[in-house]
């Protein structure tokens, strides 16, 4: 795709964020009420703002582009097998949501023929905005814009590791993430997607999690890849079909990383 079409897509992709924001801002001034999706024996919370925020952007994105597909986290797929897919995830974090907690977000990617092009991770409360796509990575902040890069954090002595939650894991996936953690220079905990907007920022080194879905991670990828990072599964492959994910400010520091998960 070229560089002007892009550029196109990325300020839509503000507008539907911005549409998000409207919905999710509106309902964090007061505690908002969770249902939980996953049924018996486990906990997923969904708001009516998670609800609303997603029908907000897919509104956006029926009017201006009815020939792209879109996958969204409360809504599913429409038009998946189109060229070009908008994935959705209105909340990500839906649990500092109802905590009153501001490290939440909304996630947006574009996906052009089954791969991440761009991706937005937007925080609203913090009123900071992630883009990446191409080569370039921007912030916009305090009424500004500023350009992205990772780390040069090369060894996981000195790494900041990140991952959402120490029980995330089971099995010889948390024996992996004990011997990665121990090797890590620190650990800090419950950031969902907004440790890879940081990493992408150069304030965190490495960020590992699993069971991941398409919508959790399809915005992380053109964002870190841009600010010039590296992002795979945990062997160091491309694949994210099981929901591992592995991104690390270079590419030594993700081969070491790898190394030890794997």
């Amino acid at each position: 795709m070229d560089e002007r079409a892009m550029g196109e897509f990325a300020a839509f992709a503000g507008r539907i964020a911005d549409a998000a924001r409207t919905v999710t801002m509106a309902a964090a001034a007061a505690p908002p009420r969770a249902e939980n999706k996953a049924g018996e024996g486990a906990f997923d919370p969904v708001t009516e703002a998670d609800r609303g925020a997603e029908q907000a952007m897919r509104a956006l994105i029926e009017a201006r582009w009815p020939d792209h597909g879109i996958a969204g986290e409360e809504f599913g797929v429409t038009r998946g097998d189109a060229r070009l897919v908008w994935s959705l995830d209105p909340i990500d974090g839906t649990r500092a949501f109802i905590c009153g907690l501001p490290g939440w977000t909304t996630l947006i990617a574009l996906i052009e023929d089954g791969a991440p092009a761009l991706g937005l991770i937007d925080a609203p409360r913090l009123d900071e905005r992630y883009i990446g796509v191409g080569a370039a990575a921007t912030l916009r902040r305090d009424g500004g814009t500023g350009v992205l890069a990772t780390s040069d954090c090369r060894t996981l002595t000195e790494a900041r590791l990140a991952t959402t939650d120490p029980y995330l894991f089971e099995g010889v996936e948390a024996e992996a993430f004990g011997r990665l953690r121990g090797a890590a220079g620190l650990t800090r905990y419950g950031f969902d997607a907004y440790a890879y907007a940081r990493l992408a920022a150069g304030s965190v080194d490495l960020v590992a999690e699993s069971g991941l879905k398409p919508h959790d991670w399809a915005a992380l990828v053109p964002l870190i890849r841009a600010a010039g990072g590296v992002v795979g599964n945990w062997r160091g492959e491309a694949d994210f079909a099981d929901g591992q994910i592995l991104a690390a400010a270079t590419p030594e520091l993700f081969e070491a990383a790898v190394g030890m998960l794997a």
